[in-house]
């Protein structure tokens, strides 16, 4: 009990945000496919190669989940970041919060 009402706040989270899930099958089911592959990622070349793959499939996986099509938000937050997307706004590209830039009318 006492672990319970330590962590009450985390248990309890899903009652007050309705984006959050009860159980965590969603995601398990998501990252499935990712940790079949683990020992292939093992040879990422380098911790720092296998800590920035490990960011890429997370992102991938969380664009799935929101029903964002991975190689389009890819290539349009990473065109964004060139071109100068500001710093302190890059809680706007995340996956669940992404909107695709509208195409320039020549």
């Amino acid at each position: 009990m006492r672990y319970a009402f330590a962590r009450w706040d985390g248990l309890t989270r899903f009652l007050h945000d309705g984006r959050i899930e009860l159980d965590t099958n969603p995601v398990e089911r998501a990252i499935r496919p990712v940790a079949l592959r683990r020992k292939n990622h093992l040879f990422a070349g380098s911790d720092g190669g296998g800590a920035r793959w490990a960011i890429v499939c997370s992102l991938i996986e969380t664009a799935k989940l929101n029903d964002v099509e991975p190689y389009a938000y890819l290539r349009d937050v990473l065109t964004r970041m060139v071109n100068g997307h500001p710093v302190n706004h890059l809680d706007e590209l995340l996956p669940w919060a992404w909107k695709a830039a509208s195409p320039v009318n020549p």
